[in-house]
């Protein structure tokens, strides 16, 4: 299923890159000079302000611990619920970095979400990465599935391009997308989750390969079957299988910690057009076979 993909996009690492002078060639770049306080050896991460979308949740909250061992900058954690308490301990866990939260329902309409980002860009100045982690499992509620799994998604996505895109006089930046396994191999039982996972991935993947036209990397994470309260208890599609949440954790699984953690090394990596597999604590950049090609 997967080989070698024809022509790979290659990685771009923002903290070296301010520019294209020219939107169709990668090749014409200046370095500019690291943050005093980040050492060459430090981590890509560190002196980084970065947005969570959904860093609150249970792959979220221990994404976002892991991230703050790196000695971020800023972390802007949005999400639908406010839990102060969780804010409270991540701002405990490394006291250099900022954590601000700010509550956000990716279902908003495009404005809102510009409105909400201009406050973070007014506030920061510049941010590095978004990552867009927001999602829930239930194809009994299809409309929701859609609009937070891939609308959402794509708003977000799109109302970041205002700040980020060189076309408009931007720096560039770093997206980080959280799909599924299913976006690869659909859970059949759940085709309205998978499908809109399946999508995240086909839209990620476009947005990598336009790089080099608006500044803007991007990669997926895809954790495998992780232990965590979406999958503890779910819904499948017209209840063609009541106990496919069981059936599932029959099987091999990780914890959300062994999630973090591969989760973390991913966004180091830094790989435009990264297709991560995170699974049972491994991570590994899984290359898609191309069947067709539309050549433009």
């Amino acid at each position: 299923m997967f080989a070698k993909l024809s022509r790979p996009v290659p990685s771009i690492n923002f903290r070296t890159v301010t520019c294209f002078r020219k939107p169709r060639q990668l090749n014409k770049y200046y370095n500019i000079i690291a943050r005093a306080n980040c050492s060459a050896s430090s981590s890509f991460l560190c002196d980084k302000n970065v947005i969570f979308v959904a860093g609150l949740g249970d792959i979220g909250l221990d994404t976002s611990k892991e991230l703050l061992k790196r000695d971020l900058k800023n972390l802007v954690i949005l999400d639908r619920v406010d839990k102060p308490e969780l804010v409270c301990e991540l701002k405990e866990l490394n006291p250099k970095v900022k954590v601000t939260f700010m509550p956000y329902d990716v279902t908003v309409p495009l404005a809102e979400s510009k409105k909400l980002l201009k406050k973070i860009f007014d506030k920061l100045k510049c941010v590095d990465i978004l990552i867009n982690g927001a999602g829930i499992l239930d194809d009994h509620k299809i409309e929701a599935t859609i609009a937070v799994n891939y609308t959402g998604l794509v708003n977000t996505t799109t109302a970041i391009m205002d700040f980020w895109d060189i076309r408009k006089g931007g720096p560039g930046g770093i997206l980080c997308n959280i799909g599924s396994v299913t976006g690869f191999n659909a859970i059949t039982q759940v085709p309205v989750y998978s499908g809109s996972k399946a999508a995240v991935v086909n839209f990620t993947r476009s947005l990598a390969k336009l790089a080099h036209i608006t500044g803007v990397t991007a990669y997926t994470v895809n954790p495998g079957i992780t232990r965590t309260s979406l999958v503890a208890k779910f819904n499948s599609w017209l209840d063609v299988e009541p106990d496919v949440a069981e059936l599932l954790l029959e099987h091999p699984t990780q914890s959300t910690k062994e999630c973090a953690a591969s989760f973390v090394k991913a966004i180091e990596k830094n790989k435009n057009g990264g297709l991560w597999f995170l699974d049972q604590g491994t991570l590994e950049n899984i290359t898609w076979k191309k069947y067709w090609d539309p050549c433009i």
